[in-house]
């Protein structure tokens, strides 16, 4: 009889759904939009934050967290994956990559477990493939439509917050733009402390949200059963920090709440109302998720579990990116300690302040160029209107506003050879795909028929260390590696060429007149990506007769079918540019020309829409 009744419960049990099988926690995450540790929970005097400060007060508040991208796509393909974007190629804005099927979403893992996943409802993450992941991902998901007793993972996104409600005018009841803290790299302008009251106020709206969510909780009856999350998708939205790898751009709030009964999940220095200053980043969310629901990370994620069942050593550093912003190309990478933030410009021939549409409709980006334009600016300010250093490296204890660069200072040697090598082994180790153009990354993987992904693990298709060795190289400077410049220019590796040019193009003048011959040459490159950045060179640096050849080659490859719609943005950023002695060459093609890549997503061809018409409504 004994024998029989076992061999029931166990039949009943293993029929049984997953999640009746095992205790195991609810999990809330309550995500707001554009704006960093701007709140009354972090010491922020001049916020307005009540509903988040009494969380915080019964919560435990991570002081280091970073959001890996500054700006929302990538950051959020990060947390969805708990892979660096940089390993897939999807760093770029909207981007859209393949993944490799064995890179499986955080909420399918979560739904084998049992768990009833919803996400209400932001979803714009860089990678295809995740529209089916979830039970529900919609405005009106809701963890209630959960079967009786059914743990829930449920995300809600609140846009109160984002970078575009700063340019509305409404109501201030607790932010008077007299009293604003404008930072000393902005201009103190009636215009600009609006729009930091505004961002401020903005925040108080998203306040509102997240405490209605936790007021309809504990009206559930669900408050003792689930874990909460608190956090922004990257920094502030105003220009100057969002889009930007550095602490401002990246520094996000992250504020985490365990019930007693589950205490044994928490971290191991959780203490209610407390503090930590474990480094922590987005792409360790996912393996977090994992851990708290008892299952091991599987390898392939590249994130560290920071409570639960598999809590792991705490990391040293973390690490930013930033590739294409929009319809603009640029290549920074960050890492930060626990003092210290180190940023390497690989492009320093950009200016901070590339034209990006969205970013110019907040007032305070036009008010701040028009500053400078005109020499109104203080050095301080006028640095985001200027090439960047190679290299920066700021101390967060007494410079939080990242305005003294000390790279260039003997006593900080240490400290900046500690963060470069740390950066590039974190660069080598997670195989890092912007060393080759966004463009080119999408030939090479179609040429192959594989995934980014898969076309960065491979060391003779994508010889990683020897690129970044002739990056680093090409991005300094230095006038005395030219030798080594213009041998790179007869490289067999199509990437090895593109920098040489960049190497050229980024020393300026000087560096062309000793390669103009050379650079005329791979005008006619065999690879589309070359020929692209020996033309912006030409274009910079040429005669009447070389700045011809280099439209014609332009114009010939702005169709965005000729290549791909990466190429098709980077043709168009360079000829968006140009004089308007030109524009009679150039408006004809625009007008006419293909403007879509039948080959990618949708998003993608948004960019070129966009920039075609900047330059259509230039020349009217």
């Amino acid at each position: 009889m004994v024998v029989l009744l076992t061999l029931v419960f166990i039949f009943i049990n293993i029929s049984a759904p997953v999640w009746q099988q095992t205790d195991r926690p609810n999990i809330l995450w309550l995500t707001t939009e554009d704006h960093g540790p701007h709140l009354g929970a972090y010491g922020d005097d001049y916020a307005h934050t009540p509903g988040i400060d009494s969380f915080a007060e019964k919560s435990f508040r991570y002081d280091i967290a970073w959001s890996d991208a500054p700006v929302c796509a990538p950051a959020r393909t990060a947390i969805i994956t708990g892979v660096y974007p940089t390993s897939m190629g999807a760093e770029h804005m909207r981007s859209d990559v393949k993944l490799p099927e064995f890179i499986r979403k955080y909420p399918a893992l979560l739904r084998d477990a049992g768990y009833y996943t919803t996400n209400n409802s932001k979803t714009d993450y860089n990678v295809t493939g995740y529209e089916d992941v979830w039970d529900e991902s919609s405005p009106q998901a809701h963890y209630r439509n959960r079967q009786e007793g059914q743990p829930f993972f449920a995300v809600f996104n609140f846009m109160e917050s984002h970078e575009s409600r700063i340019r509305n005018r409404t109501e201030l009841p607790f932010h008077d733009p007299d009293e604003a803290p404008v930072p000393p790299y902005h201009p103190d302008t009636p215009e600009v402390r609006r729009d930091w009251a505004e961002y401020y106020n903005s925040i108080y709206e998203a306040d509102k949200r997240v405490q209605a969510i936790l007021d309809e909780l504990e009206e559930n009856g669900l408050a003792d059963d689930t874990i909460i999350f608190f956090y922004a998708d990257h920094g502030s939205g105003m220009p100057g920090h969002k889009r930007w790898p550095n602490n401002r751009g990246l520094h996000v709030p992250l504020i985490v709440h365990v019930p007693e009964k589950y205490l044994h999940l928490a971290p191991q220095d959780y203490v209610a109302g407390g503090f930590t200053r474990r480094p922590v980043a987005f792409v360790d969310l996912a393996p977090t998720l994992l851990s708290i629901i008892g299952i091991k990370p599987p390898d392939w994620m590249q994130g560290r579990a920071f409570m639960g069942h598999y809590e792991s050593k705490p990391r040293e550093y973390l690490f930013g990116f930033r590739g294409r912003m929009d319809e603009r190309y640029d290549m920074i990478r960050s890492v930060r300690n626990d003092r210290y933030v180190y940023i390497r410009n690989y492009m320093p021939h950009l200016i901070y302040g590339q034209y990006i549409e969205y970013m110019w409709i907040t007032e305070t980006t036009g008010v701040w160029e028009k500053m400078y334009q005109k020499s109104m600016l203080n050095q301080t300010q006028s640095y985001f209107w200027q090439p960047k250093p190679e290299e920066e490296l700021y101390d967060l204890f007494s410079d939080p506003h990242e305005i003294d660069n000390l790279a260039n200072r003997n006593e900080y040697r240490h400290t900046l050879h500690e963060l470069r090598s740390a950066l590039n082994k974190h660069l080598l180790e997670t195989r890092d795909t912007g060393f080759l153009h966004e463009a080119e990354l999408h030939l090479r993987a179609k040429e192959h028929d594989l995934t980014i992904y898969e076309l960065a693990s491979d060391n003779e298709i994508y010889p990683i260390e020897r690129i970044i060795e002739f990056a680093e190289t090409a991005a300094s400077r230095n006038m005395g590696t030219m030798p080594y410049i213009m041998n790179g220019l007869k490289d067999p590796d199509a990437a090895i060429r593109y920098w040489s040019v960049l190497g050229v193009l980024i020393r300026g003048e000087r560096a062309y007149e000793v390669t103009s011959d050379l650079i005329k040459s791979v005008l006619y490159d065999e690879n589309p990506i070359v020929r692209i950045a020996a033309a912006k060179t030409l274009v910079e640096f040429g005669s009447e007769a070389d700045i011809r050849n280099a439209l014609a080659v332009l114009l010939d490859l702005a169709p965005a079918d000729k290549v791909n719609a990466f190429a098709s943005i980077a043709v168009l950023n360079i000829l968006s540019e140009m004089d308007e002695a030109y524009h009679d060459q150039i408006l004809p093609i625009i007008q006419n020309m293909e403007v879509i890549d039948h080959t990618l997503p949708n998003r993608p061809n948004d960019y070129v829409f966009r920039i075609v018409e900047s330059i259509l409504g230039k020349h009217d």
